[in-house]
């Protein structure tokens, strides 16, 4: 099993920035956790016009990701709350 770096977009500072330290840290954590554990988890597309993006849900957040497999790597697009998306 490969291991896989993580990146960070610079607009996940301010996604933390809004949340509560635990909250932000639980995020963190999960982000480690699917790069630690991607040949464990089923990556599907959101959409069919993103191919390469995939989402991972941590209670009312879910943290948008894409894979580099020839880098090993694991792009951090972004924390978004769940209502947000359906606004």
């Amino acid at each position: 099993m490969a291991w896989y770096r993580l990146a960070y977009r610079p607009a996940i500072l301010q996604d933390l920035e809004s949340l509560e330290p635990s909250m932000a840290q639980r995020l963190l954590d999960k982000s480690k956790w699917i790069a630690s554990n991607i040949d464990n988890l089923r990556h599907e597309p959101i959409a069919p016009d993103l191919p390469g993006l995939s989402k991972y849900a941590v209670e009312d957040w879910r943290i948008f990701y894409s894979i580099d497999r020839d880098d090993h790597l694991v792009d951090i697009h972004g924390f978004v709350r769940h209502r947000e998306l359906r606004s």
